[in-house]
């Protein structure tokens, strides 16, 4: 679909259903994207081999390979791009479980158009900006128990949770919503054997130096 104005990024729409693909190509062409269209998994696997875009949009149901396998495929390549999971109200547990596997976020169904568009363009500025900055925080201990258990992104939510940002604060920084910032808390949690925000805090700050 041909673009309107100046290209603000590449964007790959990856889902079985026509009339979705076309829908957010119109919507995010409109915006000034270059967007491109996958109806399954392999071709799209082929197309990021050869180009990195600057978001991707993937439907958590897909014939033959899931959404789910091609976001693990993903994860297996090392690719940093942001990574929204499209999913019905049914999906919700499924979409959960890709971010996870590491998904920015998930877009539910039926989605509005300004809101996709606003968190597309987040995700991106996001991305940019956390290039510039140094892979550990200021505030963060260098090495501290489990730190190799957490993918970068629950390290950058971390690192904003160790400052006192909030859910809301973190995910406005981050381009994610709150609610997904809670699932990567919990997470990490998890992984660390925190048992509330406060014991998290003091195992990754104990050993400053």
């Amino acid at each position: 679909m041909k673009e309107t104005g100046v290209a603000q990024g590449d964007i790959y729409v990856v889902d079985d259903d026509a009339s979705v693909r076309d829908a957010l190509s119109l919507v995010l062409s409109l915006e000034g994207f270059h967007v491109c269209g996958f109806a399954e998994g392999s071709s799209f696997l082929a197309a990021i081999r050869q180009h990195q875009p600057d978001c991707i949009i993937l439907d958590v149901h897909m014939p033959g390979r899931s959404g789910l396998d091609i976001l693990k495929e993903l994860r297996n390549q090392h690719s940093a791009v942001p990574l929204f999971i499209i999913s019905g109200q049914g999906d919700i547990p499924m979409a959960v479980d890709a971010i996870k596997n590491g998904a920015l976020d998930f877009i539910e169904k039926p989605f509005n158009a300004e809101t996709l568009v606003a968190r597309v363009r987040e995700a991106i500025a996001a991305v940019a900006l956390l290039k510039t900055q140094a892979p550990h925080g200021p505030g963060l201990a260098a090495r501290f128990p489990g730190r190799d258990l957490l993918t970068p992104r629950e390290y950058q939510v971390l690192e904003l949770i160790a400052s006192g940002a909030s859910n809301k604060e973190a995910g406005r920084r981050l381009g994610i919503s709150p609610r997904t910032i809670e699932v990567h808390r919990a997470r990490i949690m998890e992984k660390l054997g925190a048992k509330n925000t406060v014991d998290l805090v003091h195992i990754v700050l104990s050993d400053r130096g």
